[in-house]
């Protein structure tokens, strides 16, 4: 994995992870205070996890608006 990463796609790839994949998650746990979750059991952790997703999404479209295509 370390040669794949080490390699000039990898580094690519990882350095565009920093724009699409990590301020997801430190929106998530910063501005909305999600450091652990407050229901017990894998399906209402998940149903939980969707509900900050959905919030997410509903602020991107919010401030961004709709990407024409």
């Amino acid at each position: 994995m370390k040669h794949r990463v080490d390699s000039d796609r990898g580094k690519a790839i990882y350095g565009h992870r920093l724009s699409v994949v990590e301020p997801v998650f430190g929106n998530m746990g910063f501005n909305k205070r999600l450091s652990r979750f407050s229901l017990r059991g894998k399906a209402k952790v998940q149903g939980q996890w969707q509900l900050y997703c959905m919030v997410h999404n509903i602020e991107k479209l919010k401030n961004y608006g709709r990407l024409s295509s």
